[in-house]
């Protein structure tokens, strides 16, 4: 397995993140949008190994059906964690991936659950992010609220930890406004980064600030809710990453992680 935060052979534990774009670790080409997933092993010391299998375009139901399910539950290890986290494609309209939040969405994540369990792994559900919705009057919707209230039903019904990441997104994302929550995702205008020489808005997937925000939250919950130890953890209360403290994965390797971790027919999602 290539290991991608350093922590080798030799972790202490590991960390799978099954999601979507949300969390995703993304490619140089991509940048500077970012996943949490892919600046969470900021939080965590060189003994554990995050492993980011997360999926841009990727909802519950693909996930599980095009083999990237399998993968992880192939090659994950007792006493390892999966986080678990959809929520943000299971909402779309395309009957292939989309899911109903109280029906079929549901059915998944109890797949995932009973998956990691029956490894002797741990499952953690992590709700998604709220886009930022704000409309010209300053009022923030909730496109994906249902999606967080299934999850959070599925975790007391299952008895599986929970981190509610998107009521505090939504938290966040009132408290901050529209401009201020704009510098958390990707607002760019033409010619203010080279891979969007025309700008690209796109108020529902993170730049590093973001992303950052969004693993920090996760990490600190993990400890706690007393899901890990504290001695796993890093800089939570750090406020002043260097820009190089976020990188990308060049374009190349991004797509055989891409295409390596699935069973079966799971490379286009």
């Amino acid at each position: 397995m290539q290991h991608e935060n350093g922590a080798g052979a030799e972790a202490a534990c590991r960390i799978f993140i099954a999601g979507d774009s949300t969390s995703v670790a993304r490619e140089m080409s991509r940048a500077p949008m970012t996943g949490w997933g892919q600046v969470l092993p900021l939080f965590f010391d060189r003994r554990i190994e995050v492993v980011n299998c997360a999926r841009a375009g990727a909802s519950s139901r693909t996930f599980s059906e095009r083999g990237r399910l399998d993968w992880i539950l192939r090659n994950i290890r007792p006493g390892d964690y999966m986080l678990i986290s959809f929520g943000i494609n299971d909402a779309k309209p395309e009957k292939w991936l989309r899911t109903e939040a109280f029906g079929d969405f549901r059915t998944y994540l109890r797949h995932f659950v009973d998956g990691a369990r029956s490894r002797n792994a741990h499952p953690v559900l992590v709700s998604t992010h709220e886009r930022n919705t704000h409309d010209a009057h300053g009022n923030l919707s909730r496109e994906h609220v249902e999606y967080a209230m299934a999850m959070s039903d599925v975790a007391v019904e299952t008895s599986t930890p929970y981190i509610d990441l998107y009521h505090q997104s939504l938290s966040w994302w009132s408290e901050l406004g529209d401009e201020g929550t704009r510098s958390f995702f990707i607002h760019l205008g033409p010619g203010e980064h080279p891979n969007y020489p025309e700008g690209f808005d796109d108020p529902g997937h993170l730049v590093p600030a973001g992303a950052i925000a969004c693993a920090r939250f996760v990490a600190y919950s993990l400890v706690a809710q007393q899901i890990i130890p504290a001695n796993w953890t890093v800089d939570l209360d750090r406020q002043d990453f260097p820009p190089s403290a976020v990188t990308w994965l060049d374009d190349e390797a991004h797509a055989a992680l891409t295409h390596a971790r699935t069973s079966g027919a799971g490379a286009e999602l």
